[in-house]
C-alpha cells in the first residue's frame, strides 16, 4: 500500500494541483480544506505525511501542528508547511511548532515530490 499523505489547504486549486502531483507518483491522497478539519481526520486516520498551509479559516497551519504533535500517533510524523509565508520569523515559528520543514508557494511539483519522498524516506 501507498503512503497515505493528508494536503490541507484553504484554496481548492492548490489543493487540486497537489492532489494531481502526488497521485502521480502513487501517493494515497486525503484533502483538507482547513486546519480544523485536517485535525478532526487526524483524530480518526492515521496519515504518513501532512502537508499543511499556514493562512487558514477556524484553524491556521501553526496551531494544526502544535496539536497534531499533542496527538501520540503524529509526535514523530513528518508535517511540511506549504505556504506563501517566506520570512525567517514565520520558519522560526515553524519549527518551533514542531514543523519537520518548509516550502515557498508556488510550489515546483519535482520540488514537492522530492520532499515527499525525503520525508517519508
Amino acid at each position: 500500500m501507498s503512503e497515505h499523505i493528508l494536503v490541507v489547504d484553504d484554496s481548492a486549486s492548490i489543493r487540486q494541483m497537489v492532489e494531481v502531483t502526488l497521485k502521480s507518483a502513487n501517493y494515497q491522497v486525503t484533502l483538507a480544506s482547513d486546519g480544523q478539519e485536517a485535525f478532526d481526520l487526524c483524530k480518526s486516520k492515521s496519515f504518513d505525511f501532512v502537508l499543511t498551509d499556514q493562512n487558514m479559516p477556524r484553524m491556521d497551519g501553526l496551531t494544526l501542528i502544535k496539536s497534531l504533535r499533542g496527538l501520540a500517533t503524529y509526535r514523530t510524523k513528518p508535517i511540511v508547511v506549504l505556504t506563501t509565508e517566506a520570512t525567517d520569523e514565520m520558519k522560526a515559528r515553524g519549527k518551533a511548532a514542531g514543523a519537520t520543514g518548509w516550502m515557498i508557494k508556488p510550489f515546483d511539483p519535482a520540488k514537492l515530490l522530492q520532499v515527499a519522498s525525503k520525508v517519508l524516506g
